[in-house]
């Protein structure tokens, strides 16, 4: 576990909402936020936390200093803390720095290799209104992170500075971008040459061999190559700072020569380039420098027409200005009214003039991040998620990528196309891990192996072995602790999936556990079967009194009489004619339906009335009826099992395109939308519907509806609310008032 302040190189760009709002921003992506807490404000939606911190921060005038600090915890590859540890680890480390009673914004970010939490801190106190600086805050979070990873058994990491603050800001270049430094570079090719040298006339000799050279610079030295890149002599070793070179070869000696003046062209120089990786990216490099350098002309050409075409809107806008306050002087008539009409004609233009600048703003900034300058890593990954393969090898092949760690599945069959279940993809890390997104479940492939990264449910699972039987074929490798090893098993073999395990006794499990679901299947089945047996003895006919029986000496005329019950006039058998209530219907009466809504006009009925109800009425019971076992009867087919889980966001969007729709021809009915993990707080309920077999419910929070998935349970605790009743949600679930004695 790693913790790091994030501090901001000018405080005029330090600003708490907007670092919130990024921390906060799925960004079209599922994985990428997880999780969002509130500490110690009043409310708990981010966005109301957001102006409370603002005016918290501006009690403080006298602070000139950064009064928003930015921390960054990430884990180690493979692991996955619940939320109640990441709760406790985020309390700890804030507790620790002195911020415990400081207003804070928390997010769990997945959408990386390595699960990490933001924590956004107010340095304003609440109440006293101080700022609060840590002192030497890196050392503190070291040893916070030692305690909490032996407290929480997680993976151990170095946390002793051994680095200066330039050779971390080179170390972070390289890894996040994928280019050389100029200071990896001198250490890795010339480092030794450098360090060789006799006289300073060695130094600056082995120094233009390399493209480079040494500067004074303040009240030190510093290594610059040709382009003017400039690096600090100690960073690149401590043996070449000013001290130590004076005391080895005098008094300092600049270079007769400027680098810039030089007449040989140096045997080798640093040029900012990929890092060698295990597959050719020259042709993918060259073309990303292409596309780098047309930015810049294409983002100038964009601009320059979006400012001619603001420019001609505000003209046109002018001009109609003018007609109407011509057109006011000619219809004279008093003079109050005509003051009065001039007023409304030059607010109307200032609203037009001010509606084409926020436009003009909008469309200026589209084209700024469409044309953003990115770095080699950041451009490989956004072709790796439009589909380029050779961008996605080129990310595998970074020497940063060690692939998926804890948990996996993997194969022995190579590496085949196709997925085996309905997958989306959610996003590219980038170490090249591409991320699924599974009905509830989010599954990770490196290209050598599966991960099932967040909602390990027996569903997900199955979908994780689905996709690794359609990538790696029926012999399959399983890594991980027992618990995962057990749960793989029972899902292998709850879905009766064709697969076989390397491990002996994985496979053994799976096995047995197969065993017994077969067996328990076959009692049911007959269980079932001795039932139907019973049922259809219980439908045999007495004979009349003057039926014949076979019998073993031959047949008798003139057996006992039958009871008396089966001599009873008119009487069919069970089903045949319809209960009185439910006779005379007008179901086949042709004629649309309709409903009438107080506030609005007639309109169609929905395809199926039931779901669409308030009140629906009582649902048919045929899932729970055995097939009948007689002639001229066929089974309805589909009716004995619920719908799927996966489906039930689709019947969420089902509901919401459907009331969507209904608001354009009806202007009373509210906007509605999906629930997500930024709508936990108090709501109003709305009511609850059925659709597609899923129970949804209705969440009114100001002007919107939020429709949110439920389980039956919590659909029946919620028949007995009443419409207007306040709810709480919490992460998904919904907590109703209790009941007062």
């Amino acid at each position: 576990m790693i913790a790091k302040h994030v501090p901001m190189k000018s405080v005029r760009k330090s600003d708490f909402a907007g670092l919130v709002k990024y921390l906060i921003d799925e960004q079209q992506k599922r994985e990428r936020v997880t999780g969002v807490s509130v500490t110690n404000c009043h409310a708990e939606r981010p966005d109301a936390a957001i102006l409370e911190v603002l005016n918290t921060q501006a009690q403080n005038r006298r602070a000139e200093s950064d009064k928003t600090y930015h921390l960054i915890v990430s884990f180690r590859a493979g692991e996955q803390p619940d939320a109640a540890t990441l709760q406790a680890i985020e309390w700890r480390i804030c507790e620790g720095l002195g911020y415990g009673e400081h207003q804070r914004v928390s997010t769990v970010h997945q959408d990386t290799d390595n699960l990490h939490l933001h924590i956004a801190i107010n340095k304003i106190h609440p109440t006293r209104y101080t700022i609060h600086d840590p002192y030497r805050d890196h050392k503190t979070l070291g040893e916070l992170c030692e305690k909490l990873e032996s407290e929480y058994g997680l993976q151990r990491d170095n946390h002793q500075a051994q680095k200066r603050g330039a050779e971390n800001r080179a170390d972070d270049m390289e890894r996040h971008a994928g280019i050389e430094s100029l200071l990896g570079w001198i250490r890795r090719e010339c480092l030794e040459q450098i360090q060789g040298a006799q006289s300073w006339a060695e130094l600056h000799q082995a120094l233009r061999d390399n493209g480079l050279e040494i500067r004074e610079r303040g009240n030190g030295l510093v290594i610059a190559d040709a382009a003017g890149t400039m690096v600090k002599a100690s960073s690149v070793a401590r043996e070449l700072s000013l001290a130590k070179l004076e005391a080895r070869f005098g008094r300092f000696e600049p270079s007769p020569e400027r680098l810039a003046n030089q007449a040989d062209q140096p045997t080798r120089q640093y040029q900012p380039r990929p890092f060698r990786m295990r597959v050719d990216t020259v042709e993918l490099y060259a073309r990303y420098r292409a596309e780098q350098q047309g930015h810049g002309a294409a983002r100038t050409v964009e601009w320059t027409q979006a400012r001619d075409r603001k420019s001609r809107l505000i003209e046109a806008a002018k001009r109609s200005g003018r007609l109407k306050r011509a057109a006011i002087k000619l219809m004279g008539g008093p003079g109050l009214s005509r003051k009065a009409l001039y007023a409304l004609t030059s607010r109307t233009l200032k609203d037009e003039l001010n509606q084409i600048h926020q436009q003009y703003r909008k469309e200026r900034q589209a084209i700024h991040d469409k044309y953003r300058r990115q770095a080699w890593a950041d451009w490989l990954r956004r072709k790796a998620t439009e589909g380029d393969s050779e961008a996605l090898a080129a990310l595998r092949a970074r020497e940063a990528a060690l692939g998926l760690q804890g948990n996996t599945i993997a194969g022995n069959g190579g590496q085949q196309k196709g997925q085996g279940v309905e997958a989306q993809q959610d996003g590219v890390t980038k170490k090249g891990t591409l991320i699924y997104r599974v009905g509830a479940s989010a599954i990770r492939d490196d290209g050598d192996k599966l991960q099932v990264s967040r909602g390990a449910t027996p569903d997900g699972l199955e979908a994780a072995l689905r996709m690794a039987m359609a990538r790696y074929g029926d012999r399959i490798t399983v890594k991980g602790s027992a618990e995962f090893k057990e749960s793989i098993a029972h899902a292998a073999a709850t879905a009766d999936l064709p697969i076989t395990f390397d491990d002996a006794a994985l496979e053994q499990r799976r096995q047995t556990l197969l065993n017994e679901i077969t067996a328990k299947e076959n009692r049911h089945d007959a269980s079932a079967r001795t039932d139907r047996g019973r049922a259809d003895r219980g439908r045999i006919r007495h004979p009349g009194p003057n039926a014949t029986h076979p019998t073993g000496a031959g047949r008798r005329v003139g057996s006992a009489a039958a009871p008396r019950a089966t001599r009873k006039p008119n009487v069919g058998r069970v089903g045949r004619q319809p209960p009185p209530e439910a006779q005379n219907r007008l179901r086949s009466l042709s004629q649309l339906g309709l409903v009438r809504i107080a506030s609005g006009s007639e309109v169609l009925l929905p395809g199926h009335v039931p779901d669409h109800l308030e009140h629906p009425g009582a649902q048919p019971d045929d899932g729970l009826r055995r097939g009948l076992a007689r002639p001229g009867v066929a089974a309805v087919a589909g009716r004995a099992g619920p719908a799927p889980a996966s489906s039930a966001l689709a019947a969420v969007d089902k509901y919401i395109a459907e009331r969507e729709e209904k608001r354009l021809a009806i202007f009373d009915i509210p906007k509605h939308r999906r629930y997500n993990e930024n709508d936990s707080g108090a709501a109003i309920y709305a009511g609850s519907r059925q659709i597609d077999g899923h129970s949804l419910a209705l969440l009114k929070r100001g002007e919107e509806v939020i429709v949110l998935p439920i389980n039956e349970a919590t659909a029946r605790r919620m028949q007995r609310l009443a419409l207007g009743d306040p709810v709480t949600v919490t992460q998904g679930s919904i907590k109703m008032p209790g009941r007062s004695r």
